[in-house]
C-alpha cells in the first residue's frame, strides 16, 4: 500500500462510445458493496438532453451547472460515502478539475478507443435504442474537444470489458 490517500471514487472518462457506462457499472459490481455506480448523463438538465438530441454540442456554459452537480456528488460521497464509480465524458482537463477539485481520493481511468470503433458502437447503440442523447453526429466534436488526461490509468477500450474491469479494480485496490 502506498502513502497516498486511498481511492474512494473512480472517474471513468472518455468520449461517447468508449464504454464508460458498461465498464463503470461492472467495476462498481466487482468492487462490491458499499461501492455504487453513477452515470453523469443522468445529471444533465432536460434542456441539455434536448440540445444533444438535436445533434448540437453543449457549450461550456451548458456544461457548467452539470459539472457542479457532479462535483457535489463526489464531494458528498467522498465525505459521507458510499464510494462511487462515476462514468463521465469529462472531455477537458478543466472539466475534470471541476469534478475532482484535486482530491487524491478520486482515481481517474481513461478508456481510449479508435475512432472507427467509437462510431460503430454509437451507431449500434442508436440502432438498438432508437434514440440516444449523444449519437454518432456528436462524435467529431467530442474527439476534437477531448484533452487526454495526464494523470489517469489509460486503458485500451478495445479490450473485453472483464479485462478493463480487472485492470481498474487492481488500480483501485492497490490504492486502498
Amino acid at each position: 500500500m502506498s502513502d497516498a490517500l486511498p481511492i474512494r471514487a473512480v472517474l471513468v472518462v472518455g468520449v461517447s462510445g468508449s464504454g464508460k457506462t458498461t465498464v463503470g457499472q461492472a467495476l462498481a459490481e466487482r468492487l462490491g458493496a458499499p461501492w455504487t455506480f453513477a452515470d453523469a448523463d443522468d445529471f444533465h438538465s432536460p434542456e441539455a438532453l434536448e440540445k444533444m438530441g438535436r445533434g448540437v454540442a453543449l457549450t461550456d456554459a451548458d456544461r457548467a451547472p452539470w459539472l457542479e452537480r457532479l462535483a457535489g456528488l463526489f464531494a458528498e460521497r467522498l465525505d459521507l460515502g458510499p464510494p462511487t464509480v462515476l462514468a463521465c465524458s469529462a472531455l477537458r482537463a478543466a472539466y475534470r478539475d471541476t469534478l475532482t477539485r484535486g482530491d487524491a481520493r478520486i482515481g481517474t481511468v481513461w478508456l481510449d478507443a479508435p475512432r472507427a470503433l467509437l462510431a460503430d458502437r454509437l451507431a449500434a447503440r442508436l440502432d438498438a435504442h432508437g434514440e440516444n442523447p449523444v449519437g454518432p453526429s456528436l462524435l467529431p466534436s467530442q474527439i476534437a474537444t477531448f484533452e487526454p488526461p495526464a494523470e489517469a490509468l489509460r486503458l485500451d477500450a478495445t479490450q473485453p470489458v472483464e479485462a478493463l474491469v480487472q485492470q481498474t479494480a487492481a488500480f483501485v485496490e492497490s490504492n486502498r
